[in-house]
This record gives C-alpha cells, structure tokens and sequence, in this order.
C-alpha cells in the first residue's frame, strides 16, 4: 500500500483524482493499493474544514511526529504560506528520511498576488526537487521545461461538478445570459475594465442579456475581501436596464452549479493566471467560456479568448468572443466521458507513485 499524504487531500480537484467508486471494473486497472490521507488539522481552525496553512509543509511539525507515516507528499496547493527557505527545509527533510515530493504546477503565477516574485522563488525550491512533477497543459509544461530543465507530465484537469449532478438538465430559458461573477474580486479579477465590452457585446446580440455577481464580501468593512470603491463602481450597473446586478453571499457548490447553469457563458476577467477550476465547472454544465489570453486557459480546454494581461486590455476581441460564444453554443461534456477521464487520471498518478517510491528503495 503506498500512503500519500496529498498538500490537500480534502480540495475537490484532489478528490476527483482518485478513482470513481462503484466504477466498473472493465474501465480502466487503477492500483487499489493507493491510500491518501487525511488533511492534518491546522493550528487554528477558522471554518470547517480548514486545511491550511498546511502542516504537511512545515518541517519543524514533520520532525516531532511519531503517528504520521507516509511513503510519498504530494504537493497542490498551500505552499505560499511558507518562505522559500521554509520550504528548503521541508525538501531536506523529506529527502533524509527518503520520502519522494510529488508536485502538481497548478499555478505559475498564483491568481491571489499580483506580484508574481515569491511564488515563482517557491516554485524554484519545489519543482527541481521533485521526483515527479504533474501539470495540467502542454503549454504549462513548456514553460516548466524553459525555467527549470524539468520535463512535466500533462495530466488533464479532472471534472469539478459531481458526475450525477452532471446528468441533470440546463433550465429551458429563451435568452442568451453572459454572466460575470466579480466573486471577491481576487487579485487576478477585473470584472469592472470589460463591463463595457461585455453590455456592447449583449447589445449587440438579439436576445442577449447581462448578469453581474458580487459576493456580499466586497461590501463589509471586516472582510478581508473589502473593496468599496470597486464595489460602489459596480453597483453603477443597476442603472443599465440590460444588466442584472446580484449581490449575494458566496455560493456553496449546488447553488454554484445552479448559478452556471442558469447562465449561457462565462467571463473570465482574468489579468494573470494560470489554469482554471472554475473553467471546468462550466464544461460539466454547458457553459461556454470566454477567457482572457493570459496563462493557459485555451490550452486546458475550447475557450473563446479575448486579449487581456496585467496591463493591457482589448475591448474588442471581448466583443467578438461573446459573439461567437453565442454562435458557437457548448455542451456539457458527457459525464460517463468525465467518469473514463477520471479513471485514466487515476490510474496515472498511482502509476506515479508507484515509480517514485521504488526510485527511493
């Protein structure tokens, strides 16, 4: 049995790594002597299942352990909570006590800071350390080669929604909804600079409408999300008769999914980036996307892109991908296709593991 202490284990991306319970057999041969283990308790604990900052990562915590045992760590998400020096001890601690680091490059540059300079000094300590590393494109895993002579294996970025709320029906709906979700206008957002584009483009459309979500966050002083001024620009919309401004508390997963479906296409504001989950949530639904050209989004999947960077924007390619997003409608991708995919993708990473723990014997 190889234990693997996945840096989360409890993320959906993580779960949906493993393989589908109850699949048939005939599917695909996934190793079933994989366990991955629980997400260790944080510090402190500020909402339920809090796994971070994560104690996996902290190699003083890893040293005074006697009841955590496991053969390979498997590194996602959460290491920007360590400094590059932290996380140097972290690899020496694994490689003494000849335990393999697994790192999965979701990010090249981590959508929460603009500043790019820590993450990528992070990255240098983790990627040439690694005894394998994943990424989701091709073009992430071209970009990894470049900056550290490491060759990546693409592995396809798994389902997001359940498979059986997949099978569900989109609502019947005689309108074209372009929706923006500002959601707490994360660091790489900018919801507010394609507003314009993005009310011409409907305008431009015959039954074409637009709808603005805010999370409830933006608008209170004791969130760390406040954002006043951006917020009250925002809200400007509600005077525009074709745009429907929400504002709401954040969404758990079912009213997220309801959300998506409720609407024809996303837009994705994106001023950096790398990959996204939020991109493969509206394929589970039959969402059409439009994405900014920044990071690897077309790459990942069929996206219709416009152009727009950390300091440049292009309003009209906005216009002409929401057009064609509504020439072009998207169906949802068959969850029985996302069930294979899943366990291939299974099937991979425990052929992963496999490799790297007989390299440690």
């Amino acid at each position: 049995m190889i234990r693997v202490a996945s840096v989360p284990s409890s993320h959906a991306y993580v779960r949906h790594l493993q393989p589908v319970v109850g699949a048939a057999p005939h599917e695909m041969s996934v190793d079933p002597a994989v366990i991955v283990l629980p997400d260790p308790a944080p510090v402190r604990v500020d909402v339920p299942g809090q796994w971070w900052p994560p104690r996996l990562l902290d190699a003083r915590w890893l040293a005074e352990q006697t009841d955590v045992h496991f053969d390979v760590l498997h590194v996602h998400f959460g290491f920007e909570s360590f400094t590059a020096d932290e996380l140097t001890r972290t690899v020496e601690h694994l490689r003494a006590h000849r335990q393999p680091l697994v790192l999965t490059v979701h990010d090249l540059h981590n959508p929460h800071f603009a500043d790019s300079a820590d993450h990528l000094r992070q990255l240098d300590v983790l990627v040439p350390a690694a005894a394998a590393v994943i990424t989701l494109t091709a073009g992430a895993a071209a970009w990894i080669h470049d900056r550290w002579g490491v060759e990546a294996t693409v592995v396809d970025h798994p389902h997001v929604v359940p498979l059986e709320r997949m099978t569900l029906p989109r609502p019947e709906s005689d309108s074209f909804v372009i929706g923006v979700h500002a959601k707490n206008l994360r660091s790489n957002m900018d919801p507010l600079a394609v507003m314009d584009a993005v009310v011409e483009a409907a305008r431009s459309l015959p039954d074409a409408t637009v709808r603005l979500d805010i999370d409830q966050d933006v608008f209170e002083s004791s969130s760390h999300w406040y954002s006043p001024t951006v917020g009250a620009k925002l809200l400007d919309y509600t005077s525009f008769p074709d745009v429907d401004v929400r504002v709401h508390e954040r969404f758990d997963d079912d009213a997220l999914w309801d959300y998506l479906s409720s609407i024809d296409v996303s837009v994705l504001p994106y001023r950096f980036g790398t990959h996204s989950g939020w991109l493969e949530a509206c394929r589970d639904l039959g969402t059409a996307v439009v994405a900014s050209d920044c990071g690897f989004y077309a790459d990942q999947a069929q996206v219709h892109s416009f152009g727009m960077g950390i300091d440049s924007f292009d309003p009209d390619t906005l216009v002409a991908a929401v057009r064609a997003a509504h020439a072009d409608r998207t169906p949802a991708v068959d969850s029985g296709v996302r069930a294979e995919q899943r366990q291939r993708i299974a099937a991979t990473h425990a052929a992963i593991y496999s490799a790297v723990t007989k390299e440690m014997r």
